[in-house]
């Protein structure tokens, strides 16, 4: 594609001849004769590079560039005056401008200045569309689920997004936690900055602190550089302490004093650092059970959870399997290049029942493992694990494998209502083998 000129100038005939000199480059230009016009143009079209006069006769070309960036960061002003002054070139400079030039004296620059700008702004472009394509992918939109218990954590996720509040996500393992925080931060005023997530049960007590704080050269052995903690890198950003309630007793005193002061100490070091952070923490555990056992601070418990959002469970939300079991479907067959059309009812109607001690996780592995065997272009119940029937109907664990096989036999041919050939055929097995079967369990 060609890089998109707009050239804002009332002086129509010069605007007109700088226009067709610029397309004889390979550039596409646009013109506009006011600066209303230019940021109509600006808003309808994807321009690369502004070529404003500074005086315009509905307002300063040096005001207009600040408008620009505005609305588009990624687009690049060059200032064209007439009667240039060092005032103007300043404030020009302040608000972005690219450059500023004086009309005629500098006309020879102008060519190898749009390059210039055009290659700037095509690199920003391609990074502003790669962040808008993160922001989409983590929008509340992206949550899967229509039920109640989904969409009463979603507004209130929603409503805390466009805070700085310190938020609580709280819920069993595999509930999808750290989606729901990416979406708070992609979702507020820090959306621009960093996401970092840290799970606090991954390392040691010690190697934690020198991942959140950082630390100097020569603060313990093999540190022989300085390293920029998680704090830093999040500076302006969200940090997401996953596992929250796994962080040691002492540590949690020092992250209680960036919650209060937001400055911290790097490791060997005597400097305080001053941050903006916005803390997003996470938990399976019930932290005040943690608090009389003298295993979490009752102070940072109070700081954490500002605005606690509890998310449901899987089995809590079962309304929402078929949907996030056909997703997790399209997105695995995908990946694998393989077309799927579906989930067997039968098998969805098992989905359904099962009890899902992993929530979401557990489903999305379960599902890419059927997608990887599947023979056809259904997922079918034959290709669920034997976790799934590693129950009795009265919920009496079961851990012989004759049991789960029977168990098994019995509900396929429930499903078949008694047809053997069909039952053989959805366990992929011989007919022969499902009689053998059928006489060894007395299920005949």
């Amino acid at each position: 594609m060609k890089p998109n000129i707009l050239i804002i100038d009332d002086e129509t005939k010069l605007s007109a001849l700088l226009s067709r000199i610029i397309e004889l480059e390979g550039y596409r230009t646009f013109q506009a004769a006011s600066a209303k016009e230019g940021l109509k143009l600006l808003a309808q079209e994807t321009i690369h590079v502004v070529l404003s006069d500074v005086k315009l006769p509905d307002g300063s070309g040096v005001e207009l560039v600040k408008q620009i960036k505005e609305k588009k960061p990624y687009t690049e002003v060059i200032c064209l005056t007439a009667y240039g002054t060092i005032h103007d070139g300043v404030a020009a400079i302040k608000n972005g401008a690219f450059d500023y030039i004086t009309k005629g004296d500098d006309n020879d620059k102008i060519l190898p200045l749009l390059a210039k700008a055009t290659e700037k702004a095509e690199l920003q472009y391609r990074l502003y569309q790669i962040e808008n394509r993160i922001i989409d992918q983590h929008s509340f939109d992206g949550i899967i689920g229509q039920s109640k218990a989904i969409h009463e954590a979603i507004d209130l996720a929603q409503k805390v997004a466009v805070t700085d509040t310190t938020v609580l996500l709280l819920g069993e393992t595999g509930t999808g936690k750290e989606v729901f925080a990416q979406a708070i931060h992609y979702n507020s005023n820090r959306k621009q900055k960093n996401f970092v997530a840290v799970n606090c049960s991954a390392f040691a007590r010690d190697l934690l602190e020198s991942e959140l704080f950082g630390y100097k050269a020569g603060a313990f052995t093999n540190a022989l550089k300085d390293k920029k903690g998680l704090f830093e890198e999040a500076d302006g950003g969200t940090l997401f302490l996953d596992e929250i309630g796994e962080m040691s007793i002492d540590l949690q005193a020092k992250l209680l004093r960036v919650l209060e002061s937001g400055e911290y100490i790097k490791l060997g070091d005597t400097r305080t650092y001053k941050i903006s952070v916005r803390i997003i923490a996470a938990t399976n555990r019930n932290l005040q059970d943690e608090i009389q056992k003298g295993h979490f601070r009752q102070d940072l418990y109070y700081r954490l959870s500002v605005f606690r959002i509890m998310l449901p469970s899987l089995n809590e939300r079962k309304e929402d399997i078929p949907l996030l079991a056909n997703y997790y479907l399209q997105e695995y067959a995908g990946k694998m290049n393989r077309k799927m059309d579906g989930i067997d009812p039968t098998m969805m109607r098992q989905l359904e029942r099962y009890n899902w001690r992993g929530n979401i996780r557990e489903l999305k592995n379960l599902i890419e493992r059927a997608v990887i065997v599947a023979d056809g272009n259904t997922l079918k119940a034959d290709l669920l694990p034997l976790d799934f029937y590693e129950a009795q109907d009265d919920g009496t664990p079961v851990f012989e494998m004759a049991e789960v096989e029977k168990n098994h036999i019995r509900k396929i041919l429930a499903h078949t209502k008694g047809n053997k050939t069909e039952a053989a055929r959805l366990m992929n097995i011989g007919l022969t083998t499902l009689y053998r079967k059928l006489e060894e369990y007395q299920l005949g």
